[in-house]
């Protein structure tokens, strides 16, 4: 009775195995492997990736970041993965990279110094191939890596105490302009801004714009916010001032679209009149939950293909386009 003998799984190639194979040694097959093929012979190049195809050579991941010193590796630092804008923009960031097979690595900062230099340690004991700050807040391991002059990209937000940092986003003081604008021209008469904390470069530039437009329909009263970093308990706060007042804005801007959802459900509450009410971000959960809102939209796959761009060598960073609906 015969029995089958089952082959055991063949193991991967290795370098060695494709050194052989291409009749080099294995010093010659690392460098044409790595790129580094300047002394060899084309045949010789041409030889070696033939024998890696056909052995489906794969080069281990961790040997070569410690010759090239960096990884496939972006770092990618949120100040609030809470907020479906921050998870939408990492995710665009995360597709456009994988475009060039390069992965990322996701922290929350919850928006603190604190967090922000325990990620950026972390992230920099990977040595990433990029650290992009998505939502940064000023901080002593910031400031020690601007000063060492490390490659650093700011979206979203711009770095704290320097504008003319690397950074992709849109322009936020436009955006401000832009919604102010369209509320007085839809004939709104008195106006309110509800606004998160001023730290943040895209909140300021808002309400800025928003200022700036707005005139002497904006009195310095109805420039409203609240202490502490939760948008939703910053909103309901200050709805409450607004409806405290002697009479209610029939417009108002939001810094955040989850400004706005505690601004319109303490409203809803307290009854009478609903003014206008506009916000940022534009995400796509809109439509279902809140077709009362008026939002500025991002253009979330933009920031994905900038921050690729500047992967790659490419501008310092761009301004992307806002849209109002």
């Amino acid at each position: 009775m015969s029995r089958t003998i089952e082959t055991p799984p063949a193991r991967p190639a290795t370098l060695r195995d494709v050194a052989e194979s291409a009749g080099v040694s294995v010093a010659t097959a690392s460098r044409v492997l790595n790129g580094i093929a300047g002394k060899a012979r084309a045949e010789t190049v041409a030889r070696v990736q033939q024998a890696a195809q056909q052995l489906a050579y794969r080069p281990l991941a961790a040997a070569r970041d410690l010759r090239t010193g960096s990884s496939r590796l972006v770092a990618v630092l949120a100040p609030n993965l809470a907020n479906p804008t921050m998870a939408a923009i990492a995710a665009s960031i995360e597709e456009a990279l994988r475009q060039d097979g390069l992965g990322l690595v996701l922290c929350d900062t919850r928006d603190a110094a604190e967090g922000q230099d325990r990620a950026i340690a972390e992230m920099r004991a990977l040595s990433p191939r990029g650290l992009v700050l998505l939502g940064a807040v000023a901080s002593p391991g910031l400031a020690a890596l601007r000063r060492g002059g490390e490659p650093v990209l700011f979206v979203a937000r711009r770095c704290p105490g320097e504008p003319a940092a690397p950074f992709i986003g849109i322009d936020d003081h436009k955006a401000g302009r832009d919604v102010a604008e369209r509320l007085l021209g839809e004939g709104a008469k008195r106006l309110a801004v509800v606004h998160g904390p001023l730290f943040s470069s895209a909140t300021a530039e808002r309400v800025a714009g928003f200022r700036a437009a707005a005139g002497g329909r904006l009195a310095s009263a109805d420039v409203l916010s609240a202490p502490g970093l939760d948008h939703f308990a910053i909103g309901a706060t200050a709805a409450q001032a607004l409806i405290a007042g002697a009479e209610r804005p029939n417009g108002v801007m939001c810094t955040s679209d989850l400004l706005a959802y505690a601004v319109h459900r303490v409203l809803l509450e307290a009854g009478g009149p609903m003014p206008a009410i506009w916000g940022f971000d534009g995400g796509p959960l809109n439509a279902w939950v809140a077709p009362w809102l008026n939002s500025v939209g991002l253009p979330y796959a933009a920031f994905g293909a900038a921050v690729r761009a500047w992967m790659n060598g490419g501008p310092a960073g761009a301004i992307l386009p806002h849209r109002l609906p």
